[in-house]
């Protein structure tokens, strides 16, 4: 059997029912490509009982061996907020069940609605982009798409990229495709205890140093048409 269990976004953001079904699984992987924890992983296993907890990384899950090891044992595959958001972990559920495998998805908080502390309401988000730790800008067309129908971006940063990176990135993507943004949204370690959102224009997000520098896994939004609720709301990140 293979149970894929998201993590929530805190070190006990897993589910008590995650915790009970760990007990009794044979193996226990972490995938662990898709974003920089927020903190230390060993904080895991002390809280399942000093289970051994194995790392996946990116060639080992698309590999699809733990489907093999599932016909034979029970395995958990934990995955950081939300265990189905990655394509790759769609990928590990469809060819589970197309071997035969049973199978489990237990779920927790993400990005994906935590973002909503911003209060931005959360219906009003257009596609997701992703911001690549590459040359390419195509994820300014999906900004500049949303923003035509008045909708919110959430903005998702690959794996590895410091903020002043991402930040210089945007802003010069942006002015080459001809989008003036005047002000984003940052958030930082969102459902953590070093949770921060930020709302301020590039000039003074370029200046966030000491302790207002920007920690990984952070995410950033460019708000689309606003209701006055949300105005006020974003207001008190100023």
């Amino acid at each position: 059997m293979l149970h894929i269990i998201g993590l929530g976004l805190a070190v006990d953001g897993i589910s008590k029912k995650g915790i009970d079904i760990l007990k009794s699984c044979k193996k226990i992987y972490l995938e662990n490509y898709t974003v920089e924890f927020p903190y230390n992983t060993r904080g895991l296993a002390e809280l399942l009982g000093k289970k051994k907890i194995h790392p996946a990384n990116r060639k080992f899950v698309e590999s699809l061996r733990i489907v093999d090891e599932a016909k034979k044992l029970d395995i958990a595959l934990l995955v950081y907020g939300s265990p189905l958001t990655a394509t790759t972990h769609i990928s590990i559920l469809d060819e589970a069940k197309k071997s035969g495998v049973i199978t489990k998805v237990i779920h927790s908080a993400s990005i994906f609605d935590a973002v909503g502390e911003t209060g931005l309401q959360l219906y009003k988000f257009g596609k997701t982009a992703s911001l690549p730790n590459l040359e390419a800008d195509s994820y300014i067309n999906i900004i500049k798409e949303n923003l035509q129908i008045g909708a919110h971006t959430l903005i998702l940063v690959d794996i590895g990229m410091r903020f002043e990176v991402v930040i210089k990135k945007l802003k010069e993507d942006s002015e080459k495709k001809d989008l003036t943004l005047k002000k984003i949204i940052v958030c930082q370690r969102l459902g953590t205890n070093q949770s921060e959102i930020f709302y301020k224009g590039f000039e003074k997000l370029e200046k966030l140093e000491g302790e207002d520098e920007i920690r990984a896994p952070f995410c950033m939004v460019v708000p689309g048409k606003m209701h006055f609720l949300e105005k006020e709301f974003l207001d008190n990140f100023k």
